[in-house]
């Protein structure tokens, strides 16, 4: 059987994607965490914010392999994410360190309430995303199987 770059992107976007499926899961679980008052804000906020620019930076990956193997609506599909990553980041509170999460605001019922929101959006986006990568993967390799 023949194997491609395009087959290479979505098995490597397979594997990362299972990694951003534990990160949004880990975020929702925090969240309820805050929200049960389980943990405590700044312990919660120290937990999550080290796993913010991985999140980004895996994501942004994978998608410059899909650019460069030219599957673009695999491409177009991220994109939206893509440009709210970048305009979260952009404008997260002011911080000393990395992240996106403020201790001193993430009790806010409106701002805990959208942490939560944005989690379980991303979760279902990820999971969305893993069956359509895996589709994408087999459809590259029949592809290349084809032109061999």
């Amino acid at each position: 059987m023949a194997f491609n770059f395009p087959a290479f992107s979505y098995i490597i976007a397979l594997i990362v994607d299972a990694f951003l499926i534990f990160f949004s899961l880990f975020h929702v679980i925090a969240f309820d965490e805050l929200k049960t008052d389980y943990k405590n804000p700044i312990d919660q906020c120290n937990s999550l914010n080290p796993l913010v620019v991985p999140e980004y930076l895996l994501h942004i990956f994978f998608n410059v392999l899909f650019v460069a193997a030219g599957e673009w609506f695999s491409l177009l599909l991220n994109i939206p994410l893509i440009i709210y990553h970048i305009n979260r980041y952009r404008t997260r509170p002011v911080m000393s360190g990395l992240g996106i999460y403020d201790p001193t605001s993430i009790m806010n019922a409106d701002v805990l309430t959208r942490c939560q929101r944005e989690g379980w959006i991303k979760l279902a986006f990820y999971l969305l995303s893993f069956f359509y990568y895996l589709y994408g993967y087999v459809i590259a390799l029949e592809n290349a199987h084809d032109h061999t």
